[in-house]
This record gives C-alpha cells, sequence and structure tokens, in this order.
C-alpha cells in the first residue's frame, strides 16, 4: 500500500507542479508590475518597500486554471492605519486599474492578464510580531520563516501535495465560508510531521485536541491553553505561530472541516487514488434522481447577497443557508443538503427533504394558567398529558411550498442578513 500511494503521489506533484514556462510567464508580468510600483512609490516620496507573499514567495505554487500572487506594500510605522489604504490606493491610481476589496484594512485587486491577477495589500512595517497592528503586518515574518526552515525540493514537493489535497476537498483556505487550512498552516505542519502521508497518518488517528509548538515557546500543552485567548483555542489543532507565540495559526479551523478532512485521509489511506487531488464537482441531477427515487424532496434555491464578493460575500451567504436550514428542520428530517459559492455574490443551495408529516409542540405545565392561555392561543388541537398541556399540527404543505410561504413572512428578516434576493430553481 505505501509504494502505491508514494506512485500516486508521485504522480499528482507532476501534474500540479507548475510548469517553467507558467512561472517564467508570471514572474515576468511581476517584474514588470513591480517596476511601476516601486517607480509610483518614489515619485509619491511614500516611505514604504515592497515584497512578495503568498505561495509564490515561498515556493509551494500548485498548478491552477488562474494564478494570483501576494504583493504587500510594507508602509514605515509613522503612518496611521487609517491611512495606508488609501495611499496604496493613490499608488495604484497612478498606473493601474485596481478593484477595491473591503476588509479590516481595504486592499486591492490587480488584474494584469486573464491567468493571472494580484492582491496589492498595505501592511505596516513592524520590527516585533507583538507590535503588529493587524494580521496581515504578521506575513512578512511569515514567509521569511517559510523560506529559511523549507529549503529542500523534496519539503517544498511535499507541502504542494498537501495543499492540490486540500483544495480538491474544499479543505484550503481560512476564509469563514471555508474554515479550513491556509496555505501558512499546511506549510507549517508540514515541515512539522516531515512529509505529506505522515500528516495524514497522524491526523487521521487522533480523537483529542491536537497541540503543536513548533519552536517549543511553550514548556507544555497546559502553558498553552493558559496563556492564549480562549477564543483562539476553540479549534481542533493548536498550532502555535513560531513567529509569534500567542498566536494559533489554524484558530479559523472548524471541527466540521476537520472531521470532513479527516474522513479524506483515512479514504485516501485505505485506497489512494488520484481521485483524492480532484476537486469535487456536485452533481445536482444526480442527487435530484435519486431523492425522486426513494420518495423523498427535492429544491433547489439561488441566494444573493448585497455584499462584496469574496470572504464577506461567501461568509453572509452561508449564514444565510445555515438558518434557513434550520427553519426547514422544524417541519422536514433533512436527507441531504449543499451550499455552492460561487465566489461572487450568489450561492446556490439545495435540501433533500421528507416531510415530518407531524409536529408535536410541548406547552406548560397545567398549573401555570396564564401561559397554558397563551399556549391556546397559539396552538390548536391541545391535549393534556402527565400534567402538561400539548399540540399536535399536521403538516400538509410540500419544501416548496414552504419555501414560499417562509419568504413571505420573513422578508424582513431577510433583507437584514444581507439577501437581496431569493429564488427557487
Amino acid at each position: 500500500m505505501k509504494k502505491k500511494s508514494e506512485s500516486i503521489l508521485k504522480e499528482v506533484l507532476e501534474k500540479i507542479t507548475p510548469s517553467r514556462k507558467e512561472l517564467d510567464n508570471i514572474k515576468s508580468n511581476l517584474k514588470e508590475f513591480l517596476k511601476k510600483l516601486e517607480k509610483r512609490i518614489k515619485v509619491l516620496k511614500i516611505n514604504a518597500e515592497i515584497f512578495v507573499g503568498g505561495s509564490l514567495a515561498k515556493n509551494t505554487l500548485i498548478r491552477k486554471d488562474v494564478y494570483d500572487a501576494d504583493i504587500f506594500v510594507r508602509f514605515d510605522k509613522k503612518y496611521k492605519d487609517n491611512e495606508i489604504s488609501n495611499l496604496t490606493n493613490k499608488i495604484l491610481k497612478g498606473f493601474t486599474k485596481a478593484s477595491i476589496i473591503h476588509g479590516s484594512r481595504d486592499y486591492f485587486k490587480v488584474k494584469l492578464n486573464p491567468d493571472f491577477y494580484l492582491e496589492i495589500i498595505p501592511v505596516i512595517k513592524v520590527k516585533s510580531p507583538k507590535k503588529a497592528r493587524n494580521i496581515t503586518d504578521l506575513s512578512y515574518s511569515h514567509v521569511r520563516y517559510v523560506n529559511q526552515k523549507l529549503k529542500s525540493k523534496k519539503i517544498l514537493d511535499e507541502v504542494r501535495i498537501a495543499k492540490a489535497f486540500c483544495y480538491a476537498n474544499n479543505c484550503y483556505g481560512a476564509e469563514s465560508y471555508i474554515k479550513g487550512f491556509s496555505g501558512y498552516s499546511l506549510e507549517l505542519l508540514i515541515y512539522y510531521y516531515g512529509s505529506f502521508l505522515k500528516f495524514i497518518r497522524n491526523i487521521k488517528k487522533t480523537k483529542d485536541k491536537i497541540i503543536i509548538d513548533i519552536e517549543k515557546h511553550y514548556k507544555n500543552k497546559q502553558t498553552v491553553l493558559m496563556d492564549i485567548n480562549s477564543s483562539k483555542l476553540q479549534s481542533p489543532i493548536i498550532l502555535i505561530d513560531p513567529t509569534y507565540k500567542q498566536r494559533n495559526a489554524l484558530a479559523a479551523l472548524s471541527y466540521e472541516t476537520f472531521e470532513k478532512f479527516k474522513k479524506n485521509c483515512r479514504d485516501f489511506l485505505k485506497n489512494p487514488s488520484l481521485k483524492s487531488f480532484e476537486t469535487k464537482i456536485v452533481n445536482i441531477d444526480k442527487i435530484k434522481k435519486g431523492a425522486i427515487k426513494k420518495k423523498f424532496e427535492f429544491i433547489k434555491i439561488k441566494i444573493n447577497t448585497t455584499k462584496q464578493e469574496g470572504d464577506v460575500a461567501g461568509t453572509k451567504l452561508l449564514k444565510f443557508h445555515n438558518h434557513l436550514k434550520k427553519e426547514i428542520e422544524e417541519f422536514f428530517l433533512i436527507k441531504n443538503y449543499g451550499f455552492l459559492y460561487d465566489h461572487k455574490k450568489s450561492a446556490e443551495c439545495f435540501f433533500v427533504v421528507k416531510s415530518k408529516q407531524e409536529i408535536l409542540y410541548e406547552g406548560p405545565s397545567i398549573k401555570q394558567k396564564e401561559n397554558m392561555k397563551k399556549f391556546k392561543k397559539k396552538h390548536k388541537n391541545t391535549f393534556i398529558k402527565k400534567n402538561r398541556i400539548y399540540s399536535k399540527k399536521k403538516i400538509t404543505f410540500n419544501i416548496k411550498k414552504f419555501i414560499l410561504d417562509w419568504k413571505k413572512k420573513n422578508n424582513r428578516k431577510i433583507s437584514e442578513m444581507y439577501v437581496k434576493d431569493l429564488g427557487i430553481i
């Protein structure tokens, strides 16, 4: 089995490693852009320097249809937080078109060509991570650390494999609508475990919270739990950032994503296959046919948000999807569901459900006279059992009617959740 795994991973690596031609094109386009950026900074006499971050700078880039690179404009600490985004905008306006991405600090997206875009991120130059005003201020330290530790081709290839595996299984990205592994966290994990296979073998069998302190900033695991802010300890893996000991580099990882990832690890180790590295495409037609065959109901919904595309829109749409799912669960048994975000301003949700036929509502004790009156006013068909009032309600509507009625009754709530349209497809 080990030989089979290694053979598969060798084949995967050939597929996911960008060609020399692709890398040369990326570097050529980037070099030209950076020259213009540096010239513009000098013309405006702004005290800032540029560094390239992300997978490109750390030599862990994997092949994609569209490539991206992170460019950090590192401002002197004399500048205020509310200045640096405006200054970056001013710099870019002098020589290129850029779209603004709103966040804790606004950053910018520049499309160099159909296959390559840049994210221009303003940060403050800090000597110590403790003085960082924003998480992005740590990016320079992250690039430097990874470049110091991950030097051999073998370990860099292992990182590429890990990224491709997570990407294919929808576990790649710290965005709120994914809650998965960031590129930096995977680089650290592969460095710690030594290889992709060792990483997934250790992960798949774990039952308790994992605590990893690569640089041994803490004496023991208990000290970690005592020192770090409790809000950063909610993830299944506590990965101490080697560059800043009070940060958990995997704070964004959710238990749901982690459990899904563990299953992916077990599946690959049990039956190594290239399919584990192929992006999973949800076949909605197949799901619909399967639902009809089992005499379940199927519905597909499209939701649009007023929020900015990317992490913000994705997060709002997922939050709405989860809220709607809870509302559906009151009247239906959910057999299958899915959330498909298009990375812009809309998402599609689908639900396979079975009607509960009847719902039993539990009311107050018969001794609570006032509450009894309120319950009777709200519910029909009440009855007493063991000194408590109950009500039964038969479900006469299907999932489509439920969604349409719910939409009418909850227009205000829908708007408050930044959803501008909800339609049944």
